[in-house]
């Protein structure tokens, strides 16, 4: 069975910034919960469509369509085990939208599209970050189980990090411009 896990973040930094952050795979580690110690254990990267001339200079790489990245992780507390994620990126488009799918992993399919458009709040312009994941688990019926007792739970600590995280490593990096 098929699920849906959507987010949202606003952030008060120009869609440019927001979007350069996230299309950069070398962040990845960084938006996950420490306890997991993610690391990036190959990459093989595709350029990115090119770049309007009006756009600013990007920060950092890119992965394009077709980029190939494996990623290790705990997937509980003090586990001895590392679980691989080896996603791709099958959609890209500058300043609003990629997205990576699970070529290889812990689930039986996983698509995930990051969005970006301006938004102005009352403190001012920024950027809604928005996550749509559609996910199955493995395992049948015991998969489904542990989506409801463990995933969903799990999931939204791992995005309330990440938001946590993202303003906190977009604020560095807005105050070094």
């Amino acid at each position: 069975m098929r699920h849906i896990f959507h987010s949202e973040q606003w952030l008060p930094y120009p869609v440019e910034l927001v979007f350069d952050f996230f299309a950069n795979p070398e962040n990845l580690p960084s938006l996950m919960p420490p306890w997991q110690k993610a690391r990036i254990e190959d990459a093989a990267f595709a350029p990115p469509p090119p770049r309007r001339s009006t756009d600013p200079p990007r920060r950092g790489i890119a992965a394009g369509v077709g980029t190939r990245m494996t990623l290790t992780f705990r997937p509980v507390p003090f586990s001895p085990v590392r679980v691989p994620w080896e996603a791709e990126i099958t959609d890209f488009i500058w300043n609003h939208r990629f997205c990576d799918r699970l070529v290889r992993g812990p689930f039986a399919y996983w698509n995930h599209c990051h969005r970006v458009r301006s938004e102005d709040r009352a403190n001012g312009p920024g950027t809604l970050l928005s996550d749509d994941i559609e996910y199955e688990m493995p395992f049948g019926k015991f998969g489904e189980l542990a989506q409801h007792l463990v995933l969903t739970r799990q999931l939204r600590k791992s995005f309330a990090y990440r938001h946590a995280s993202a303003s906190d490593l977009l604020s560095r990096i807005s105050a070094g411009n």
